[in-house]
């Protein structure tokens, strides 16, 4: 092989490994991805208001592990919605699920990330029996 040639299949190789990385190398970052792993409050359309460890997420849904429904939910202090249980953990009149394994929820949605202190009241807070 002359100097010529192993020019030419040298520039080849670059070329395609070039070409390769940028293909395979795409890496998605979605909004959701700082969320993962974290306990969150999932409010959907038809699935109301559900806490848990978010797994995975993107726009067609989301699932989670250690999911509890909440029922009725009112925060510990005055504050509104969910969003306040997500701060402040539940009150005792509130009404939630045991814990599943895991819930997929298909739907649109939204996240609220809970506060150390509302993830221990949400997950030490004793079953509603239906």
């Amino acid at each position: 092989m002359n100097k010529e040639s192993l020019l030419i299949k040298v520039l080849e190789m670059l070329l395609n490994s070039e070409s390769k990385s940028e293909t395979e190398v795409k890496v998605t970052k979605k909004i959701t991805d700082r969320y993962i792993g974290k306990y969150v409050i999932c409010r959907s359309r038809n699935e109301g208001i559900n806490a848990g460890y978010l797994v995975d997420a993107d726009e067609t849904g989301c699932r989670l592990s250690e999911a509890r429904r909440l029922w009725h939910h009112k925060p510990k202090e005055n504050a509104s919605w969910y969003e306040g249980v997500a701060l402040y953990g539940l009150d005792e009149d509130s009404k939630i699920s045991a814990k599943v394994a895991e819930k997929i929820i298909i739907e649109d949605y939204s996240l609220t990330l809970c506060t150390p202190e509302s993830k221990k009241s949400i997950e030490g807070f004793i079953a509603h029996e239906a």
